[in-house]
Formats: structure tokens, C-alpha cells, sequence
């Protein structure tokens, strides 16, 4: 049960690219922004604890992660981009390669 999960029944595991949707305050105003990159971690025992680590390169190549409480009432959809094939419980070791490094990796 650590390197995956189940929202809205669908099933999610470490190394999936993931979008998250996910509503942010601006002032008086609301707005839904999207995130998307891989699935490095999942921590926590059961759905009410439970937060997900996306990690993301930026467009200036920097690696951003980013950690999402799943039962955030902020939190309003995850869809899942790409399937991976990737087994073990984290994925700690993309943060040292570069895209095309993580494709080979994950996705083979």
C-alpha cells in the first residue's frame, strides 16, 4: 500500500505523471491551477493522512516538487497523464537525472 493509492477509483502509483487540479486564493478571487509531473512519493497510512510529492522541471530547468495533502478540500481532480512501471516505494533517484534519463527509467 505505500507506492500507491486510490482517488475517485482510480489507482495511482510512484513514477505516474499526474496532473493535479487544485483551486488557489487570490484576493477576493478563486482560481484552479494545474500541476503536472511525476508521482516521487506517498506518505502516510491511510486516506485521511495521506500526502502526494510531484516533482516537475520548470521551464528554466530547475526541478520543482511540490507536496499535496490528498484529502485537501483545495484539491479538486488528479488525472492520470502517463503510466509507469516503476515498483519500488519512492522514486527519490529522478532528482539527479535529466528528462530523458527519467524516460528510459520509468517508462521502459
Amino acid at each position: 500500500m505505500a507506492n500507491h493509492f486510490k482517488y475517485k477509483d482510480n489507482f495511482y502509483s510512484i513514477g505516474d505523471t499526474v496532473s493535479i487540479h487544485f483551486k488557489i486564493k487570490e484576493g477576493d478571487k478563486q482560481k484552479n491551477q494545474i500541476f503536472k509531473g511525476i508521482l516521487i512519493k506517498i506518505k502516510g497510512n491511510d486516506d485521511v493522512n495521506r500526502m502526494l510529492t510531484i516533482r516537475r522541471i520548470s521551464h528554466s530547468g530547475l526541478g520543482v516538487e511540490r507536496i499535496f495533502p490528498l484529502n485537501s478540500p483545495l484539491l479538486t481532480d488528479i488525472k492520470l497523464i502517463k503510466k509507469s512501471a516503476y515498483s519500488k516505494a519512492k522514486a527519490y533517484f529522478i532528482r539527479n537525472l535529466t528528462e530523458s534519463q527519467i524516460r528510459k527509467k520509468l517508462y521502459s
